[in-house]
């Protein structure tokens, strides 16, 4: 819950080493609850490196909010195991950012931004199994996207919405 920045992140990425590497007795998935307003691309991805190369599967529930970095941390569970609470608001938008300075660093600030943009229709598709193109229309138009839980249920986001306590 909260900002998604290196300081929350962290602890959530030690836990996750810890269970697949450190615990003799493996548990059969990890629960981790999603409720974010978005926050750092880089310790978004830092923790979406870590859920992927989990051999534990790693389960997400979105409640509340979960926007932005959030977003790309909620889908980033493994499949069939992505569940939305039923009032849940999901924000979806292009990665934004702003620089200041000369030349050669805007430029360089550009080519960041490309990179990150790729990473995210990359991370989408294998998320959504929605094409760059429908990614773009959907999740990743200019202005920002809103969704129900239903209606991130249609685009691939999750795999269920329901209660905690029913899946």
């Amino acid at each position: 819950m909260g900002e998604v920045d290196d300081e929350n992140i962290k602890p959530i990425i030690e836990w996750i080493l810890h269970e697949n590497h450190v615990v003799k007795k493996k548990k059969k998935e990890l629960l981790l609850m999603v409720c974010s307003e978005g926050g750092e691309m880089g310790s978004a991805f830092a923790l979406i490196d870590v859920m992927h190369s989990s051999v534990i599967p790693v389960k997400t529930v979105g409640l509340g909010v979960i926007a932005s970095a959030g977003l790309l941390i909620f889908i980033a569970g493994h499949k069939g195991r992505r569940v939305l609470t039923p009032n849940t608001s999901i924000l979806s938008h292009q990665f934004s950012w702003s620089n200041e300075g000369k030349v050669h660093e805007l430029f360089a600030t550009m080519r960041e931004f490309e990179l990150t943009q790729a990473r995210m229709i990359t991370h989408y598709q294998a998320c959504t199994g929605l094409d760059p193109e429908q990614i773009r229309k959907h999740l990743l138009p200019p202005q920002d996207i809103w969704l129900s839980a239903e209606e991130a249920l249609t685009l691939g986001v999750c795999d269920h919405v329901s209660a905690v306590t029913k899946n």
